[in-house]
């Protein structure tokens, strides 16, 4: 891998300089699948630590597209022990065929950061909405200021679709609407996101393989290979026995 492949936190500082307190790396993995979720990481840093997590960032992390199975697995756990909370948020084939692909990604990535943000605010998360159904960490940070702390946020590609679906029906209470800015090729440049994406990219895949080996229904359509991918496989499984419920039916599927 060159050195240019190697993520930096030149963003994540900038927006620390900014004021903001809590820095939310976003990528997602799923958009352009035929079956199953989309699924969106959020790896969060606190501000103050951000010198520490730059020396301490995992050896060989990098955009996850660009590491092999293996190599993302071995990441899995060290990523999830350097960052100071994560979660990845997901959206069903059934929301992704109601809502679009766009909006299904909104509301995946604000689920992802309403579970982050509860780890890490403690009591001024519970005051701000709802109990989070499950979060990765114990909490980190037990006392804050009066003031709520503030959310940078940075996420892979051109099109901010986070801010768009906040407030929507469908969206979770998040306790901190997060300022969003956007990076294209953010996972091969930014520390945060490039450590989403492995958190995403992992979990998915292992749902999928699960999906395949506990249903022989599933297993017909070769997702333990290709995690749901339009391969020649899994198009040929399509034709011959149809779509199934984890099938994103409003999409051509041929």
């Amino acid at each position: 891998m060159s050195i240019s492949a190697v993520p930096t936190f030149d963003l994540e500082e900038s927006l620390a300089r900014e004021g903001y307190s809590v820095i939310v790396g976003f990528d997602e993995v799923g958009r352009g699948s035929l079956a199953g979720p989309v699924m969106v990481g959020a790896a969060a840093f606190l501000a103050q630590r951000l010198p520490q997590a730059a020396r301490s960032m995992p050896h060989y992390l990098a955009d996850s597209k660009m590491l092999t199975e293996r190599r993302r697995e071995a990441l899995y756990e060290p990523l999830q022990q350097w960052a100071d909370a994560w979660a990845v948020g997901s959206a069903t084939s059934a929301e992704i065929d109601e809502w679009g692909i766009s909006h299904a990604l909104g509301i995946a990535a604000l689920r992802a950061l309403d579970a982050v943000e509860r780890t890490l605010f403690g009591a001024f998360a519970d005051a701000a909405g709802t109990p989070t159904q499950q979060t990765q960490q114990p909490t980190l940070v037990a006392d804050w200021d009066a003031r709520m702390p503030r959310v940078g946020a940075i996420l892979d590609g051109p099109s901010d679709y986070i801010t768009k679906a906040l407030g929507t029906f469908e969206a979770p209470a998040v306790p901190v609407p997060a300022h969003v800015v956007t990076q294209v090729k953010g996972d091969q440049h930014c520390g945060s996101v490039a450590c989403a994406a492995v958190l995403a990219k992992v979990t998915r895949d292992r749902l999928m393989t699960q999906l395949a080996d506990s249903n022989p229904d599933y297993a017909r359509y070769g997702w333990a290979h290709n995690k749901g991918y339009g391969s020649q496989a899994h198009k040929a499984a399509i034709a011959q026995y149809g779509p199934c419920d984890e099938h994103r039916t409003s999409w051509k599927l041929l």
